[in-house]
């Protein structure tokens, strides 16, 4: 017989909770959690061009919202000119294609939309990122997905230093190489690196994993060698296959960083014990 205790009597195993519960996250009656309050209708199908050439980041802004408030789920934007700040705070459902590259802050604070960028991308492109893909045809800068919480990130070329720095999930992908210090305080998600990483890889990372294709130049503190195992091929070809690429080596040859976790009781630490970690 199971052992009953007063949450049992306070009726706390029968209660229904409300909102996205730990036990189910998909259920039909609560759709209306599942988008934003000011989210748009809008079909994909219904396709929409601009030249942003003569207009301000901020009337970039604008205009993608107020095609998205007539239904257009396609939108192409023309001559973005590296501008800062462009397609920020999307929390809609959207194919945004941006013909050409886009300055520092692109993309940021986004939930839900699907973007391409035929060009380059500056730094902290896809900062806060929550859900959704972005695909960077060409290379980009500095702290790429700086605390990305979810979706897809992905990145054709090179990529800048502290790349995924405070990340906190979601994936990102870079078919080149990476500089220094990226995975910085990482704390969940996964990282994959078909190129060579730079210096300090993984420093100070907190727990999730980075791969990595080609020479990592060294690791950062708490960062260690894993051990790769068969889900980690069978995950890295899924992911890999989506986005047309391809580890250099083969993802079985792929190398596997993960925490040490010498770092979640630092506090505790003697000072002794805090200078052998570091």
């Amino acid at each position: 017989m199971a052992l009953r205790t007063k949450s049992h009597d306070m009726g706390m195993h029968t209660e229904r909770l409300s909102g996205r519960t730990q036990q189910r996250f998909f259920e039909p009656d609560e759709e209306e959690n599942f988008t934003y309050p000011g989210a748009f209708e809008v079909d994909f199908n219904k396709r929409a061009e601009f030249d942003a050439a003569k207009l301000t980041p901020t009337e970039i802004n604008h205009k993608i919202r107020e095609l998205l408030s007539k239904g257009n789920g396609t939108i192409v934007m023309k001559n973005p000119g590296a501008k800062h700040g462009v397609a920020v705070g999307i929390l809609n459902k959207l194919n945004l294609i941006i013909e050409g590259s886009l300055g520092y802050f692109g993309c940021g604070l986004i939930d839900g939309p699907n973007i391409r960028i035929k060009g380059r991308v500056g730094w902290s492109c896809a900062e806060n990122m929550l859900a959704g893909t972005v695909i960077i045809e060409k290379n980009a800068g500095s702290t790429f997905g700086a605390a990305i919480r979810g979706g897809d990130l992905v990145c054709m070329g090179d990529v800048g230093a502290r790349m995924g720095i405070d990340m906190k999930g979601g994936t990102i992908i870079v078919g080149g190489r990476a500089g220094a210090f990226c995975g910085f305080m990482m704390q969940r998600g996964r990282m994959v690196i078909l190129g060579d990483a730079g210096k300090n890889l993984g420093d100070s990372m907190y727990d999730g994993t980075i791969y990595v294709g080609g020479k990592i130049e060294d690791l950062g503190v708490d960062a260690v060698p894993g051990e790769m195992t068969e889900l980690d091929c069978q995950w890295l070809e899924r992911k890999l296959k989506l986005y047309g690429l391809k580890a250099p080596n083969g993802v079985k040859n792929m190398t596997k960083i993960v925490a040490g976790r010498q770092l979640w009781n630092y506090d505790n630490l003697e000072p002794a014990e805090k200078k052998l970690i570091l």
